[in-house]
């Protein structure tokens, strides 16, 4: 496994587990008038609690973020200085942001992490969140000052929407993933359940359809970023499911790090599909026990079916079919469909 040390002749070279070095900064504390001014801003807005839980939304600028990330939001637009090779993996929750980031971590990573090189690879000890830092906790935990430590080129993750991002301060790379909507809501009930078992199947859809759930509305976040795909690699989660390992090929296009016939020939794009496949992922001793950090779900709720279609087992067909009409109308004239 390589270092997270090396010699000054050696710089690291990026991306590296997040957790194998975020010890390594310590927590920048807030401004008393800093935090003070936070704490305004957030009891001012709109809120509501997420139905059968105790998560509670603020609407911030349009969305429905979880009360504790408005701060992160904030820190985002105004302070995140990012480089011009960082990559940005972005999504709304349920919508493959687990799997999408074990693919890019062994992709950018794979010469100093060869992904069938044995027991040492990282994503076979860390679950893809550790090594994958989340934008969002570290803005909102004061912790950003932890990105530093990471060589470039660094690969991050947010579910925050396009506007929450230094859109002004170009040249790095997003990839976001979006998937179906209707299975959206469906893994969204099902994770959420891993820590609210009585959660209403109802509540939760009824939540998603107004637009009203975490980082909605969920067609406003979608489109931002379709909208910029000419800059932002789109990704869809069926299409990723129905090839992997050209999908693999496309991200390492886009991120600057394309494989070279050698890496074809000896099977490298393979072996990152095996590496990261969801049966793989699920396996693993690190991503079936436990909690996810800092959040009450267990971490094997990140790994159930990852299959396409599966509303068909949970929806009425009123409730599909409300669902369709609220996707065709939010998305008319984009050129975006998920049929």
């Amino acid at each position: 496994m390589a270092s997270t040390t090396t010699a000054a002749s050696a710089p690291a070279v990026g991306p590296i587990p997040f957790k194998d070095v975020s010890d390594l900064a310590t927590p920048v504390p807030a401004e008393a008038s800093s935090e003070e001014e936070h704490n305004v801003l957030v009891s001012a807005l709109p809120s509501k609690l997420v139905p059968g839980t105790q998560l509670k939304l603020r609407c911030y600028q349009g969305f429905w973020l979880p009360e504790r990330f408005v701060p992160a939001a904030v820190g985002l637009q105004r302070r995140f200085a990012p480089r011009r090779d960082d990559v940005i993996i972005a999504s709304l929750p349920k919508c493959g942001t687990t799997w999408l980031n074990a693919l890019a971590f062994a992709t950018m990573a794979r010469r100093s992490y060869y992904p069938g090189g044995g027991s040492d690879h990282p994503l076979l000890r860390l679950t893809p969140h550790q090594c994958v830092p989340f934008l969002d906790a570290l803005f909102a935990g004061g912790r950003e000052a932890q990105l530093e430590v990471i060589p470039s080129p660094r690969l991050m993750y947010t579910h925050m929407p396009l506007s929450m991002l230094p859109v002004h301060r170009g040249g790095y790379r997003v990839v976001y993933i979006c998937r179906e909507p209707k299975d959206m809501a469906v893994s969204l009930w099902h994770f959420r359940r891993s820590a609210h078992p009585e959660l209403s199947f109802a509540d939760t859809v009824e939540s998603v359809f107004s637009g009203g759930n975490t980082y909605g509305p969920f067609w406003d976040h979608i489109l931002g970023y379709w909208r910029a795909s000419q800059s932002v690699l789109f990704l869809r989660y069926e299409e990723l499911l129905r090839d992997p390992a050209e999908n693999v090929r496309k991200l390492a296009r886009f991120v600057g790090l394309p494989f070279s016939e050698a890496e074809e020939e000896a099977g490298v794009v393979g072996g990152i599909v095996e590496l990261c496949s969801l049966e793989s992922l699920r396996s693993l001793e690190v991503n079936k026990r436990g909690y996810m950090d800092g959040l009450n779900f267990p971490r094997k709720a990140l790994f159930r079916k990852g299959v396409p279609g599966d509303w068909v087992n949970h929806m009425a067909p009123e409730m599909a079919c409300r669902m369709d009409e609220i996707v065709g109308d939010k998305f008319s004239g984009s050129g975006l469909s998920f049929y």
